[in-house]
């Protein structure tokens, strides 16, 4: 039974620092993160937010004596304010998602001879590092083997226990032996008769396995290490069914438990040699590996293979596109029949993403949201990561601009998108705004550039524009989609915080959104997002060039375009555009969405 001290944050706060001084520790750092670095963390590891109420995806929590703090950036400041109002913890505001000032903070706070904590089950290893390099230059020690949150967290939530089941063809469409031997052939190049892999996208895509232990993403907890003749799976006993684990040891997959991977590095054989991904795995998945095995330190295959679309996922990654854009549809076509309804009910934001999750789950292949909606009104819409309140959230009425960013994910394919729309009067203002985002996205969508362009090198081209008139956004510009896989995916980042290292690089098949924006804070956000497809664009003696295709089919409020801002070639794309959105999704509509569509897909 829990603590009643502990039903508060301040209470949670105090029984922590009560085991922080039994361990004599002086600074508790606790990540958003869990033992496989996931973006959206099972129950049990979200420790932060337990301790905290800050419900941001991302942010690091620090307590000692006398302090304790949330650092996140811009994208969730004005969430995180809200959310940490009363508790006693402060917000700690940092310049971008990749920052680790909170590394900096500890070094400068804490003094010589004083103990930082931090589990490093659940601690990168790239972390790990900076950390370990900064506390040792002021003579701090630094401990990962503690976990306190299970001496103060008394209900703490259990591992979940989701079946396991496999990816099928047609869409499952390379093999899992085949996806095995070309990573094996990728290991002996690197000299590695071992792999370990914590990622979790990386284990689904391997396995051709998918889950829900993660909320909206198909994925699973698990480990694998990867041999020469034969892969393991650790993975809880009872969530593979008997069946799937007989057609996995075809393919000479084992099951082992899911507590035992450590242990199993811990067994390598001394003098071989194992490959690890060290911005991919734990501080504490790598001290289990023995100093008598060969470590060789480079990115996960798998990372690079699941990227690169293969034509067969393609051409269902477009399916799925039209299936989405047709309950979009049908979506918008009752939003706005709701809002002209004079009789109505009030419709708040929350009722949203009630709303677009029904119109998706009628399509064939649907299994969930691929991340919650975000639907903002007037200024919530400059919050970029809002989330609707169940109770209390915001009535859409009267006039202004509604943003909202969706997605979902299908069996052939995920989506990302985001439109907004034009509620009751909006004024030239807005129109202003909505054009610049609108021309930043094009300018980007019909770029060329060589083969293997660093990803973060083209986030200029869909600011320009916005930049030209002095404004900018507070977010990258583009990030990597998975295929039924998680919604945001690398190696690609198209983000001025991300570094333009050789494993960003742009190749055929990989999928990215193009979404820049603008946030009036207090007023009014907009932002626009297409997924892109990388396609060969030909070679005319300077090596082969790429091009996007656009992937997202459904129609941009023009009633929000200023066209006076536009150039002719401009105008021109928008048309294209709509002509391509009302031919493809036509077939799959009718009534009050086919009528909807060709009215909203009019050439301007």
């Amino acid at each position: 039974m829990q603590n009643p001290e502990n039903s508060t944050i301040a209470g949670r706060l105090a029984s922590l620092r009560q085991a922080m001084r039994a361990h004599r520790i002086d600074a508790l750092m606790v990540p958003s993160a869990d033992p496989h670095l996931s973006e959206y963390l099972p129950p049990r590891w979200q420790g932060r937010e337990w301790l905290s109420n800050f419900t941001g995806s991302v942010g690091t929590f620090i307590i000692t004596a006398d302090f304790a703090g949330v650092w996140t950036d811009g994208r969730y400041w004005t969430q995180a304010e809200s959310e940490l109002a009363g508790t006693g913890v402060q917000l700690m505001k940092i310049s971008s998602g990749a920052s680790v000032q909170y590394v900096d903070w500890l070094a400068a706070t804490l003094q010589r001879g004083q103990t930082v904590a931090v589990d490093g089950a659940v601690l990168g290893l790239s972390i790990a590092r900076l950390l370990q390099q900064a506390l040792q230059a002021k003579g701090v020690d630094l401990r990962t083997d503690l976990d306190l949150l299970n001496e103060v967290w008394q209900d703490r939530p259990a591992l979940p226990d989701a079946p396991v089941y496999e990816h099928l063809p047609p869409y499952a469409v390379t093999p899992r032996a085949a996806k095995l031997a070309e990573l094996r052939a990728e290991m002996a190049r690197l000299g590695a008769q071992h792999h370990v892999i914590s990622t979790l996208d990386d284990i689904a895509y391997l396995f051709n396995l998918r889950g829900s232990d993660v909320n909206y993403n198909p994925i699973f907890l698990s480990h694998a290490l990867i041999g020469a003749d034969q892969a393991t799976l650790f993975v809880a006993e009872g969530k593979v069914p008997s069946e799937l684990a007989a057609i996995l040891a075809q393919d000479k997959v084992v099951l082992a438990p899911y507590a035992a991977a450590n242990a199993a590095l811990a067994a390598l054989p001394p003098g071989s040699t194992l490959l690890l991904d060290p911005r991919r795995i734990t501080s504490g998945t790598r001290q289990a590996v023995p100093s008598s095995v060969n470590v060789v330190e480079a990115i996960n295959p798998t990372t690079f293979a699941k990227s690169k679309k293969t034509e067969a996922e393609a051409f269902h990654v477009r399916d799925t596109m039209e299936q989405d854009g047709a309950a979009l549809c049908e979506f918008f076509s009752e939003l706005e029949q709701t809002l002209a309804n004079p009789q109505r009910a009030p419709l708040t934001e929350y009722e949203i993403g009630t709303r677009i999750t029904a119109a998706r789950s009628r399509r064939p292949g649907f299994v969930s949201p691929s991340f919650g909606t975000i639907a903002g009104f007037k200024a919530n819409g400059a919050i970029m990561h809002y989330r609707a309140p169940v109770e209390g959230s915001a009535v859409i009425e009267g006039d202004g601009l509604l943003l909202i960013d969706s997605g979902g994910q299908y069996v052939g394919g995920t989506t990302d998108i985001t439109r907004v729309i034009a509620v009751g009067r909006i004024t030239a203002e807005h129109k202003r705004d909505f054009t610049l985002v609108l021309k930043g996205m094009m300018a980007l969508s019909v770029t060329r550039f060589p083969r293997g362009t660093k990803s973060p090198m083209l986030d200029a081209i869909a600011r320009a524009p916005i930049w030209a008139e002095g404004v900018d956004f507070g977010h990258g510009t583009g990030h990597g989609v998975g295929y039924f896989m998680n919604v945001h995916e690398g190696p690609q980042s198209i983000s001025p915080s991300a570094m333009p290292e050789a494993h960003t690089a742009m190749e055929p098949g990989m999928i990215t959104s193009i979404e820049p924006g603008i946030y009036r804070p207090g007023k009014w956000g907009i932002r626009i997002e297409n997924l892109v497809l990388n396609r060969l664009a030909g070679d005319h003696g300077f090596g082969p060039f790429l091009a996007f295709e656009t992937l997202t089919l459904c129609p941009i409020d023009t009633r929000c375009v200023d066209k006076a801002l536009l150039r002719a070639d401009e105008v021109q794309w928008l048309n294209d555009y709509h002509a391509t959105v009302r031919a493809r999704l036509s077939p799959h509509v009718g009534g009050a969405a086919l009528a909807w569509l060709e009215e909203r897909t009019v050439a301007i």
